[in-house]
């Protein structure tokens, strides 16, 4: 039997020790962009979370708000091990190099005192401009404001959040049989965003009243969250962009260095790092099997 053999046969059996030079390499970007994760909620999605921010590295990464969900928490304490090591990641990140920005949204609003300072290399801010590396200037915030059920009628704000809730969690139960029987993630909650008029209508209203604040300023766009809807649209000339949620599109929007912006998901990032280790993993194995015996 020749070493690529018992390389193989090895690797089959998965007892094969990691080659000494064999090192994970996470997909790279210039910024990423995620909002509405929901820690304190058993709808948070952490774990796949975890997953792509292992997968991935950013010059900068915002946190576009809703990232623990006071409102739940409030209500009843959940507290996911997975959750810690979500924050742990960040600060993991922010440690080592990467600029995180902290935008508070309505689900954690109480981090709304402290902006302007920063904790363990995490800047809150309210709202920013981000400049692309293409020149473009894009305002960057959560977008609560905008929504005219917060503005106006708080306690509708928690009925709603309530009800989403119980949708969430049958969401949970429908999506672990359809795992059993080996059909892919779906979303009831936003099936029935899409297909609700009234939804529709108030998503609409949403993102003009964004791109109208990014007008005002003299910008040439906004990112946002809030609706957990991910979207890049134009706007009668403004780039409206939404990075969606890690509760039901499990989405972000990333950068690239030429400074092009696209939603991504956890499906996409994780195929794209899989194929990334597996192209790893054939040079380690050709670099093995021209050892000598």
């Amino acid at each position: 039997m020749n070493q690529r053999q018992a390389f193989t046969e090895l690797k089959q059996k998965k007892k094969l020790p990691k080659h000494p030079l064999y090192k994970p390499v996470p997909l790279r970007f210039r910024t990423i962009f995620i909002s509405d994760i929901h820690l304190g909620t058993s709808g948070c999605q952490a774990k796949r979370l975890l997953e792509f921010l292992k997968a991935t590295e950013s010059d900068k990464l915002y946190l576009v708000g809703d990232i623990v969900d006071g409102w739940q928490l409030k209500r009843r304490w959940y507290w996911h091990q997975t959750h810690n090591d979500v924050v742990q990641v960040v600060l993991k990140k922010a440690r080592k190099g990467t600029k995180v920005i902290f935008v508070p949204g309505n689900h954690d609003e109480s981090v709304r005192q402290f902006i302007g300072l920063d904790f363990g290399g995490i800047k809150i801010r309210d709202e920013l401009v981000h400049k692309t590396a293409d020149g473009r200037r894009l305002l960057v915030l959560h977008g609560d404001r905008f929504d005219g059920v917060i503005a106006c009628a708080k306690w509708l704000a928690y009925v709603g959040d309530s009800l989403y809730t119980m949708i969430l969690k049958f969401n949970q139960y429908y999506n672990n049989w359809r795992a059993r029987v080996g059909l892919p993630y779906w979303s009831l909650s936003q099936y029935l965003k899409l297909k609700v008029k009234n939804a529709v209508s108030y998503i609409t209203s949403f993102e003009q009243a964004l791109a109208d604040e990014a007008r005002k300023q003299g910008l040439d766009g906004v990112i946002c969250g809030h609706i957990h809807k991910p979207e890049i649209r134009d706007i009668d000339g403004i780039l409206y962009c939404n990075d969606g949620d890690w509760v039901e599109s499990l989405s972000a929007l990333v950068e690239e260095p030429s400074g092009e912006l696209r939603l991504v998901d956890w499906h996409e990032i994780m195929l794209r790092w899989e194929q990334a280790q597996l192209k790893e993993e054939e040079v380690n194995e050709d670099e093995l099997c021209m050892q000598p015996a």
